[in-house]
């Protein structure tokens, strides 16, 4: 069964180009070129993931990104301007689980489509549903977390992330081991996703009472400790 996926971009050739080459690879593509339309064609559609240009014309793409993640965890890989690092960091921010630079090749743009699927997939179907850390709570059935009583609204990555967090917790993960088994691959140099990823799952605990849980190993990784410490 093909998985579906929409490409926002304007450039038609390249949309064309990519479809084609997914197309082989067992996506099932479709494509909108412009960023107002994309955010109201997704209000009746859904799909496995999207890729997102962030050069678009009229809403721009961090503005559509910023959209959808008012009501959607759907994965969402970022194109990126080559070099524009403040754009990557800033998608991040927002709620993109991944970037590629423009331009991409096809065949590591459908490597991290699967990587992203992969780890959605196989964190949402292992054997136990729960796991809790003190009051932090995620059900892997249907990909959702909550502390103490109060849903955190987690993107794709974040979730993974937080997952690998608890599932070590008292243990310093490294940032190489949360990439891999939290994004999929490997972590590569001047790489900061995992950085901004954890910074957004702590804002987001703080925000429902459970604050400095995941504590900086400086030169190590992260830990996540239980309020009690354990």
């Amino acid at each position: 069964m093909e998985t579906p996926i929409l490409i926002i971009d304007d450039d038609q050739e390249l949309c064309a180009l990519l479809a084609e080459y997914l197309g082989t690879q067992g996506f099932a593509v479709a494509a909108v070129h412009d960023g107002a339309e994309a955010v109201e064609h997704l209000q009746k559609h859904s799909y496995s993931a999207l890729i997102l240009d962030i050069m678009l014309p009229g809403m721009q793409g961090l503005d559509v990104l910023r959209k959808l993640r008012e009501r959607s965890a759907t994965p969402i890989l970022m194109l990126t301007a080559r070099g524009e690092d403040t754009d990557r960091i800033i998608g991040l921010e927002l709620g993109a689980d991944d970037y590629l630079p423009k331009p991409c090749n096809p065949r590591e743009l459908a490597a991290r489509l699967r990587a992203i699927l992969r780890r959605a997939d196989s964190l949402g179907t292992q054997t136990s549903a729960q796991t809790s850390v003190g009051d932090t709570i995620l059900d892997r059935g249907n990909r959702s977390a909550e502390y103490a009583g109060t849903p955190l609204q987690l993107t794709s990555a974040e979730f993974n992330l937080l997952a690998v967090l608890i599932a070590h917790a008292g243990d310093v993960v490294s940032k190489d081991t949360l990439s891999e088994e939290g994004l999929g691959r490997p972590l590569s140099a001047y790489d900061r996703s995992v950085d901004v990823h954890v910074s957004k799952i702590r804002k987001k605990l703080a925000e429902a009472g459970g604050d400095k849980l995941i504590l900086s190993v400086r030169g190590a990784g992260y830990q996540f400790v239980s309020p009690t410490g354990n």
